[in-house]
């Protein structure tokens, strides 16, 4: 296992008692549909992690592989004008939460951050996440997912 999946599934257990199936696929899951197509499930049961910048504080979306985040809708969640509100940059991303982009996993982040989960992604039994890397996801009830990252259930898609 990379050894940043591995840390992922480290931090995970000690954290909340929750291991982690982790699986990995050296082709890639850095998009929605890789992911899906690695894993064998719909493109909607793929749990993005998307950082963004709102009003300069960094904000994980948790966003279903079928939709797109508006930015609009995730600063009405913070009550900040949708110009204040953009992807974060890969740098601060890294440094912030520890993980680079396309393998942010929705909880276990060097720093705590605001968390909201699209809640298209709670009906479904089994969501699928990144897991530290590009390559590596694993499988999760959306309810814990949302619980482990002490997410909102908000409409954050356009």
């Amino acid at each position: 296992m990379h050894p940043r999946a591995a840390t992922f599934a480290e931090r995970t257990r000690e954290e909340y008692g929750f291991d982690p199936a982790v699986e990995e696929f050296p082709d890639g899951t850095q998009t929605a549909a890789d992911a899906a197509d690695a894993v064998g499930c719909d493109v909607a049961q793929i749990a993005s992690s998307l950082v963004f910048a709102v009003d300069g504080s960094l904000v994980v979306s948790v966003t279903s592989g079928a939709n797109r985040v508006s930015e609009p809708a995730l600063g009405a969640v913070f009550e900040t004008p949708a110009e204040e509100v953009a992807m974060a940059s890969p740098d601060r991303i890294k440094e912030t939460l520890g993980w680079s982009i396309g393998g942010v996993p929705p909880f276990c982040h060097d720093e705590p951050v605001p968390v909201v989960v699209d809640e298209t992604l709670l009906e479904f039994d089994t969501v699928w996440a990144a897991a530290g890397t590009p390559e590596a996801v694993f499988p999760i009830d959306p309810e814990a997912l949302r619980r482990y990252a002490d997410a909102n259930p908000a409409s954050v898609t356009e």
